[in-house]
């Protein structure tokens, strides 16, 4: 659950100023907590069924095509933009740490560094299934924990930066409106577990005496204490200690101790490696789906191998040509995340479960629908412009 996204919260708070970005935090983690909730009670709502993909339950309340064509573009947007920002994050990671432990080492493009990374995916992306994933994802958990609280202890340790200033980071009231905007995407993206819930709740053993959404209820109430635990005090003491001068990746704007941040950093690489093959595995999950029965492909170990080599080398190629960290983030976490988590669920509740108008079931859900389409429409348009403004001055393949 916990994602890449928390490294930059502290610049999301640092666009958004105290007020508006702590309020905006706390709603995201009580709305994404009652649409999960939605989403695990919905797994088994039908008698004698499993919604195991979360286009069947798109199909389920929308119909055949239709929810297929409402669901499945998000998810593999979803999916897709998370692998390639995670490309552009486990490249970083290991410049930042290789330039922390070596300063007067011959420096090495960014490029390269995600070339490196995604050497390791092209391996682990012939694991056959997420049960094959559990020591992967086991490790990322840990990680995740780890570099969060580095991240936050080490600020805390570092102390205010002199002329600390929490103003405006913007120098035009454009420029100001549409990082806040962008910040909202941010946010939105650091929220992103919904898009395989129902892949993870699929493996569970489920039985009318003890139904699967006893244990994975559990599963999330503990996931989440851990979102709070880790997104909480990185934004509020990362933006405390830096003010606006904090960069799009917290672990970057640390320098010292420089042995902790290259160890965070590293930590950062396990992380997304094993969220790159958990937000890969539906992805592969549908081609190779698509492959066998529409195409008549046979289910072989040389249609996995070709299949997952070219989706790795498609995002690593992305990745190397806009590694807009801070950007991306935004336009990915507002366009394709804030559907998926904010109000795809909510929408389908009322559609399946059909609350009486008006009643407090209705009148949350039409809130939280109301809240993800601002935040979808307004942090696109804040990030894509940020998007368009870098790329005046960013040399591609650099």
């Amino acid at each position: 659950m916990v994602g890449a996204g928390v490294l930059s919260l502290p610049y999301a708070m640092s666009h958004m100023g105290w007020g508006p970005g702590v309020t905006i935090l706390i709603l995201s983690w009580v709305i994404t907590l009652y649409t999960l909730w939605q989403m695990v009670e919905m797994h088994e709502m039908i008698p004698g069924k499993r919604l195991d993909r979360y286009h069947e339950l798109g199909q389920e309340a929308f119909g055949e095509k239709l929810g297929l064509w409402i669901v499945v573009p998000q998810q593999v947007i979803v999916e897709a933009g998370t692998c390639i920002v995670y490309m552009v994050t486990g490249g970083k990671s290991l410049k930042k740490a290789h330039d922390t432990l070596c300063p007067d080492c011959t420096n090495i493009k960014t490029s390269y560094w995600i070339i490196v990374f995604a050497s390791i995916n092209f391996v682990l992306a012939q694991c056959p299934n997420f049960n094959s994933l559990s020591i992967i994802s086991m490790s990322a958990a840990a990680m995740s924990l780890t570099y969060s609280t580095i991240a936050w202890a080490a600020s805390l340790k570092k102390g205010i930066v002199p002329n600390v200033d929490y103003g405006p980071k913007s120098t035009s009231t454009a420029d100001g409106v549409f990082n806040f905007l962008s910040a909202l995407g941010d946010v939105a993206f650091a929220y992103a577990g919904h898009n395989v819930v129902l892949e993870i709740q699929a493996t569970m053993p489920s039985s009318h005496e003890v139904p699967s959404k006893k244990p994975m209820w559990k599963g999330v109430i503990f996931a989440y204490l851990g979102v709070a635990f880790c997104y909480f005090p990185v934004a509020i003491i990362g933006y405390y200690m830096f003010g606006n001068s904090v960069e799009d990746n917290i672990l970057i704007t640390l320098e010292k101790p420089a042995w902790l941040i290259a160890t965070a950093n590293l930590f950062v690489v396990i992380h997304v490696i094993g969220g790159y093959q958990v937000y890969a595995m539906p992805v592969f999950d549908m081609i190779e789906t698509a492959m066998v029965k529409k195409l008549h492909f046979s289910p072989s170990f040389a249609l996995r191998f070709s299949v997952r080599s070219i989706y790795v080398a498609l995002t690593m190629l992305i990745g190397i040509c806009i590694p807009f960290f801070g950007s991306l983030l935004g336009f990915l976490g507002g366009f394709a995340f804030a559907p998926t988590t904010y109000f795809l669920p909510c929408i389908i509740w009322l559609k399946l479960k059909k609350p009486k108008k008006f009643g407090l079931s209705w009148t949350i859900n039409v809130i939280c629908i109301i809240l993800g389409v601002l935040i979808m429409v307004l942090s696109s348009i804040g990030a894509l412009r940020n998007i368009i403004v870098q790329a005046k001055h960013y040399k591609f393949f650099s």
